[in-house]
């Protein structure tokens, strides 16, 4: 497949599109904008580096879910292909499938009809809580559509749509465009195609300087439905697969994490975060004692935090803190027990001054 969309007749504008699930808003407090705002906007959706994502395909035989939202064995190993095309550009993710939807982040259905969707990033655990939920859809048969697949993991990796870049420059006909949604085969009210389309992304949220027409992330278009620039007038096509910005942006966010990255922690003692807004600073260590334990950092700094237990099954989660846009500092209590190695990954949204920053065990 060479696009993210399914075409079903020979006229350019008669696509089905995915869309992303819209979800809240949560503002930023009035006092956090400038770089700390930026860094937030940009991050926030993104996982904590070395997360092992588990994913789920719903099974009515088994677990009870609609027999709509099963799909075919070569529709689910097309996922499983695109999982592979995103772990194989080199990144510090890990992709698990799982016959247990309880341990699943992700959980994929196949019901026709229902559009291709899913949530961005971390939304998937903010917003769909129950394990009985899907977190996203293939809507029409992907037996032979790769690029569909990476296109919605992708957005569970946290990419936005690309065509919403601000930095396109994009000028749409937005009648035209409405009309074109709204008829078959996506039958899209105003409000879904403004969400997906016409909307343009806060230029914090995007990652880099420049628009991509050859991301996965970006719809096809035929003509007729963008005024500006003249280049597009004619439509757009991206070239199928991962461009080399979606690489460079996967593995910005996601760069593997060799074994000597891992900073040894011990109970008791400050450790410093020296690391810049968007990195990642990961922590090992082996408690003397069980007890409840405060995992806490200090500083002005906005973080997310996690603590695993690392097991010869894989790392396992525990607890996480998000303190970001707030004047709190992340923290978790947890019950440790001696002898068993744990790791914490801390993700720095911002830090007023480099350097500043600690993290502490008691």
């Amino acid at each position: 497949m060479k696009e993210t969309a399914k075409e079903f007749s020979n006229n350019n504008n008669t696509v089905a599109y995915c869309h992303l699930k819209q979800v809240p808003i949560n503002p930023l407090p009035p006092e956090v904008v400038g770089f700390r705002a930026s860094m937030i906007l940009l991050s926030r959706n993104k996982w904590v580096n070395g997360t092992e994502l588990k994913y789920y395909f719903f099974n009515s035989a088994e677990d009870g879910s609609p027999s709509s939202w099963t799909g075919s064995e070569q529709q689910e190993e097309v996922v499983r292909q695109a999982f592979s095309t995103w772990k194989n550009v080199g990144i510090g993710l890990e992709f698990t499938e799982t016959t247990d939807r309880r341990e699943a982040e992700i959980r994929i259905g196949f019901k026709q009809g229902d559009g291709s969707w899913s949530y961005l990033g971390r939304d998937i655990i903010d917003y769909v809580p129950s394990p009985d939920e899907r977190t996203m859809n293939f809507g029409w048969d992907i037996s032979n559509e790769l690029d569909t697949a990476i296109h919605e993991i992708g957005h569970t990796l946290g990419a936005p749509h690309e065509h919403q870049n601000p930095f396109a420059g994009i000028v749409w006909d937005e009648e035209a465009v409405y009309a074109a949604l709204a008829a078959p085969p996506n039958n899209w009210s105003r409000q879904t195609t403004y969400h997906n389309i016409i909307r343009k992304l806060n230029p914090d949220e995007v990652e880099g300087s420049t628009h991509d027409p050859d991301s996965v992330m970006h719809y096809p278009f035929g003509p007729g439905l963008i005024l500006e620039p003249a280049a597009f007038q004619s439509g757009i096509r991206p070239a199928g697969g991962l461009s080399e910005k979606d690489k460079e942006f996967v593995r910005k966010f996601y760069p593997p994490i060799p074994a000597s990255d891992y900073l040894s922690l011990q109970i008791g003692k400050s450790q410093l975060v020296n690391i810049k807004a968007g990195e990642q600073q990961n922590f090992i260590f082996r408690p003397d004692y069980s007890k409840k334990f405060k995992i806490e950092t200090f500083g002005n700094m906005d973080t997310v935090m996690v603590l695993l237990e690392r097991t010869n099954a894989g790392d396992i989660y525990l607890s996480g803190d998000d303190d970001s846009g707030t004047m709190f500092n992340s923290r978790i209590k947890y019950r440790l027990i001696k002898g068993r190695e744990y790791i914490i990954r801390l993700r720095l949204f911002y830090s007023e001054n480099s350097g500043t920053g600690s993290i502490m065990i008691f």
